[in-house]
Parts: structure tokens; sequence; C-alpha cells
């Protein structure tokens, strides 16, 4: 990096940091800590909400996820917006009404107390373990910038995080979030433009549709019924439906975000222009990633995206056989190259038999490139036991640093800095407000009496900060950031929303039925987890649709004791 993009770099975040800050100095109390003093205007709502979601990992997976596999991932947002009409008909409203802190002490109103704690430990448990994916993921980026050790770089970034979330809390991370949102948005634009701009005189967007397509990489509809395939219309509808009403619903993370709203107006139309602008951006980021992928189908990319394992293999004893498939790969890509040149000239005349057959060499080719791919990884894997096999997380960080002007690189960097800083920070707010008003609160309230709300909020969310640093740890040892994050949430999102759903829906059902139903619940889709290969967006709807069928029929079957808890 230049000194230029040093100073876009700490001059954004700087910036950005300060003004959140200085609008929230007045935030003396429990209340502005953990719900803003309900002062947010809808278009802050709504960018905060995206902010919380669009973490670093957004930005660094998504592009190499389309890299490699193409707009398929674009399904997994299908059912978005269909989940935030529901929610902002029927959840808004009785948080506002309930005037909550958490989520999570509706449920205790409605059924127990042992439901509410179970609830809110499922979020403690999974939005703890993601926290540190999140941290995770820029610190790929410092470390491969800076040539910092990555262990230190999470230690660096979470240390930053937690300072800044400790001192503001929930209205200086909504305020903050607007101006990140705004900085990730531009800087991604920018750099599609920038992407398209490398590509080889006479490419344009049209052929990179074509070169992709003829690789099967804008297929961004499937409507095969296989459970087993990740992502699909029906997987993004249902899956994808349930997964955000949970996330959107009941994940504390993002449920205070509106919580902050002014009104139960505003925190709807958050959440709406949310749902309208979640499935454009995603498909921006994706798109990026298309570009490259053109990009590199002229210009030689290396045989493995993440440099430092191949430097690694170039200092021990299997060099020179590295040195033979990077030969190799040269080679191959060379093929590939003309068969890419010759299928786009065929397209262009129009010559729908030549472009068949063109097509067809150049699928030929594209998978003896991979294979040397498949070979390189293998070695790779055979001199470094224990080494990071998977590289698209590289692939976007590599094209920047390698090919983006001065000022821009600091401006990118900024931008996957603002998303790890906007998410991380919700996820730490709402890891503490859990912790202190859902456990200590309920269970230990005389415990630390004398600190106070405030502090004791603040030193939950330190700690909370702390740990998400040590899962940080280990999160290189996952294959790919955003589908990690996303499958882990999916493990525990549906047993919550039914749990949720329960006590919206169904009034006669009362604590034991739905407590026992979502223990069951949980422990079918860790069965399935490990003992399938199901689609992860179905955990969602599995676990929910037995969260809700057992707690029924457990109800149905028990002796009436009493009114139902909330009748």
């Amino acid at each position: 990096m230049t000194g230029l993009d040093w100073t876009v770099l700490i001059g954004t975040l700087g910036l950005i940091i300060a003004w959140g800050l200085w609008r929230t100095r007045g935030t003396q109390t429990a209340d502005g800590f953990l719900r803003g003093h309900n002062e947010d205007k809808w278009y802050t709502v709504g960018l905060a909400v995206m902010a919380t979601q669009a973490s670093a990992i957004t930005f660094l997976s998504t592009p190499g996820q389309a890299y490699e596999d193409g707009l398929r991932f674009i399904q997994f947002y299908f059912g978005m917006p269909i989940a935030m009409v529901v929610l902002s008909v029927t959840f808004v409203p009785a948080y506002f009404r309930m005037r909550v802190t958490t989520a999570y002490e509706f449920l205790e109103a409605r059924f127990d107390l042992p439901t509410r704690l179970l609830a809110a430990f499922l979020f403690l448990v999974q939005r703890g373990l993601s926290t540190g994916i999140t941290i995770y993921a820029p610190a790929i980026v410092l470390s491969k910038v800076l040539g910092w050790p990555l262990q230190a770089t999470n230690v660096a970034i979470g240390a930053a995080v937690i300072a800044y979330t400790v001192c503001g809390g929930t209205r200086a991370v909504s305020q903050t979030q607007k101006h990140q949102m705004v900085v990730m948005l531009g800087g991604m634009i920018a750099a599609a433009f920038l992407v398209a701009s490398h590509l080889p005189e006479g490419v344009g967007l049209v052929d990179t549709l074509r070169l992709a397509g003829a690789l099967d990489k804008v297929n961004a509809v499937d409507l095969s019924f296989d459970p087993t395939t990740r992502y699909t219309l029906w997987s993004g509808l249902a899956g994808g439906f349930f997964l955000a009403m949970s996330y959107f619903g009941t994940d504390h993370s993002q449920v205070q975000r509106y919580l902050s709203g002014r009104s139960i107006t505003e925190s709807r139309l958050g959440l709406l222009f949310n749902g309208l602008l979640k499935i454009p951006m995603q498909f921006l980021i994706l798109f990026v990633g298309l570009l490259v992928f053109t990009f590199h189908a002229f210009e030689c990319p290396p045989v493995f995206f993440n440099e430092s394992e191949l430097t690694a293999v170039r200092q021990g004893p299997y060099a020179s056989d590295l040195a033979r498939l990077e030969d190799d790969w040269t080679h191959r890509f060379a093929v590939r190259r003309t068969a890419a040149e010759a299928f786009l000239a065929t397209a262009r005349a129009g010559d729908a038999a030549a472009t068949e057959q063109a097509r067809a060499a150049l699928r030929a080719a594209d998978a003896s490139a991979r294979a040397v791919r498949a070979d390189t990884k293998a070695l790779i894997a055979r001199a470094s036991p224990g080494a990071e096999l998977k590289d698209q997380d590289y692939i976007f960080i590599g094209f920047v640093l390698g090919h983006f002007p001065r000022g821009l690189v600091g401006l990118l960097i900024a931008v996957f800095l603002c998303a790890a800083m906007s998410s991380t920070a919700s996820e730490l707010t709402s890891l503490g407000s859990t912790t202190l008003v859902d456990f200590h609160k309920r269970l230990a309230p005389k415990v630390g009496a004398g600190l106070g709300d405030l502090r004791l909020a603040r030193l939950y969310t330190a700690l909370w900060g702390i740990a998400a640093v040590l899962f940080a740890a280990f999160a290189s040892l996952v294959d790919n950031l955003i589908q990690a994050v996303n499958i882990l949430g999916s493990l525990f999102y549906g047993t919550i929303l039914g749990i949720f759903l329960v006590a919206l829906y169904a009034r006669r059902v009362r604590g034991r039925a739905v407590f026992l139903a979502s223990l069951a619940a949980q422990a079918t889709v860790i069965v399935v987890f490990l003992g399938s290969d199901l689609g992860f967006l179905w955990y969602n709807v599995v676990g929910c649709a037995v969260v809700v069928f057992l707690a029924l029929t457990v109800e149905r079957l028990s002796p009436r004791g009493g009114p139902a808890e909330g009748a």
C-alpha cells in the first residue's frame, strides 16, 4: 500500500468513527447504550440493518464464490423480501408494544423463563461463533497487505472494534453504520467499473455474460428439486425465507437495530428498505466476481490464490513438484485463453453450430485447467498438512492489490474494514445486552449491582469481544467464510424461529410444550447436519417445522392444568 492508500484508509475510517462517537457523546445511560433512545429514522434503521448483515465476509468471499461457482448464490436471498413484509406486520409491532430491550424478553412474557433462556442461549452460541469469523475475515486482508502474523492481526482488529463498541453502544453503532454502508456500496460500484476497465480491449459486459454462461456461471435460478443442492429457487424461497425470518426477527443483532427506530413506522420502513436493496447489492458483488473471472480468462492467474501457501511449498522439499505444476498451469491457461477467444469470436458472429463446438472446446480446456488446480491443492496438502486449501476468499483481494490504482486500494481496504466494524460492533452489543438483560438481571440481579447496568453492559460487551477474538483463531479451519457463517446460523435459526412463531400464532401452547419441542428440534437439526447431505438452507425449515409440530402435539397430549401462558 502507498502513502495515498494509507491516507484514504485512515481518513475514511477515522472520520466515520469520530462522527459516530461525536453524535452519541451524550450516551450515559443503560437505555441509551442498549436501545439508542429510540431516535433513529427509517433510513438509518435500514442502512444499519444492511450493514449488520454485510460483514467483511460479504465483500471478501462473495466475489470468490461467483468466480468459482457463478451466480447461484443469489438464490440464497430470494425469500428475504417476503420475510421483511411478514416481519413488518407481525414481529415489529409485538416488540414495540411490549417495549422489550431484547427479543427474548417477549418469550418469557408469552411462555416462561426457561423458554426465554433457551432461545437466548442458542442465540449466544451461534452469534458468538459467527462473530469470530467476521473478525477473521478482515484479518486475512491486513495480514496479506501488511505481512502481519494472522493471529496478531485478529487480536488487533478485535481490540479496535471492542474499544469503539464499548465506548458508544447501540446508538454509536447505528450512527456509524449508515456512513459505513455508503462507503461499502460506493467502493463496490467503483470496483465493478475498475475491474471492467481491466478487461481486454473489445471484451465487454455482454462477453462477460457469454463467457461465464458457457461455463455455467450465470445460472442464477436453479429449478431443480434436489434437496442436496445447496442453492436452488426452492431452497432460496423456502429456506431463505425461514432463515431471514429468524435472522431479522429473532437474532438480537438485527432486532436491536430496528428497536432503535423512532416508531413502528420508521422500523417497518427500514426493514422494507433492506428487503428491496439486498438482492441488487448481492448481485453487484457477485457480478464483480464474474468480471474478475473474465479478466483471468485472458490474464493468467496464479494456480492457487493464497500466495502464502505457495511460498511455503516453494521453500520445502516439494518445490520442484510445484514448479512443474505451475509450468503445466501456464500451458493449460494458454489453451483455455485461446478457446475463450475462439468462443467469443463465434458467438459474436452468430454461427450457432460453430459456437456450440467452440463452447465444448472451452469447457474441456477449463476442466483441464481446473484439474491442475486440484493437483496443486493436493500437493499443498502433502507439503503442509493442515494448510488452508480453499482459496476463494483470496481471489478478489488479490485482484485489488495487484491491479487497482493508488488510493483506490485504500478505499477497498476501507470497505472491508467498514464492513468488519459494522457487523462486529452490532454483534458485540447484541451479545452484551442479551447476556446482561436475559441472564444476569434474571438469574443473578444482585451480583455486580453496585456497578450499574451501563457498566455491566460495557463489561459484557468487552468480554464477548475477547471471546470472539479467541473464536477467530479457529476460523481458518472452515472452507469458505460466507458459507460457514450461513451454515452456522442455519443450525440454530430454525429452532429459534419456531419458538417465536408458536408464541405469536399458537396461543394455546404453553411453555413446557414449546421448551421440549425446541430441544428435540435442535437435536434433529444437528443429526441432519451430521448425517445427511441436505442443503443447509433446509435446516431452517426442518428446525422450525419440528418445533411447531411437536409443540402442538405435546400441548394436545398434556393435561390442562390451567390457562395457557399469555392467554
